[in-house]
């Protein structure tokens, strides 16, 4: 399993629409790293979802339940996405200012590439991200820790 972070504007797309509609494609990628990232995600790996411009934070978290297919939204072909599930919020969201104040994550990608909207997240920063943001470490078996594949958001 990797682990990842997605960004979105949450004026384009937020958090409580992704949880409202489940099942999204994360759709409208057009940097080639960023392509690279969605080409390496596999189904059950876990991404941040990231507030980015507006609030810039983590504030939850969702699975890949569909690995990189081609993005209907690109005009001209050659793009892709993948599709994700709300797996749960973050108890307390991770400020962009809480992570670049933080040593640990100096080498974060969000802080050293922070164009990318799709970046890898490495085991050790997921653990630390998750606990500061209230979710223990991180890890599938810790206490309150949403499993992927187990939907943790209402669906309404």
């Amino acid at each position: 399993m990797a682990y990842w972070l997605v960004k979105s504007e949450p004026d384009a797309f937020s958090w409580d629409e992704q949880v409202a509609n489940n099942v999204e494609p994360w759709t409208g990628v057009r940097n080639h790293q960023a392509k690279k990232n969605l080409m390496a995600m596999a189904v059950g790996d876990l991404a941040f979802f990231y507030h980015s411009n507006v609030g810039r934070e983590i504030v939850g978290v969702v699975e890949i339940v569909r690995a990189a297919y081609p993005d209907p939204t690109a005009p001209q072909g050659g793009w892709v996405c993948v599709d994700v599930r709300a797996v749960g919020p973050m108890p307390t969201p991770v400020t962009l200012a809480r992570i670049k104040a933080d040593p640990v994550l100096s080498d974060l990608a969000l802080v050293r590439q922070s164009r990318l909207s799709v970046v890898p997240v490495s085991d050790a920063h997921w653990s630390h991200l998750c606990r500061m943001g209230g979710w223990g470490d991180g890890r599938h078996d810790g206490p309150g820790v949403p499993s992927p594949g187990l939907i943790v958001v209402p669906l309404e």
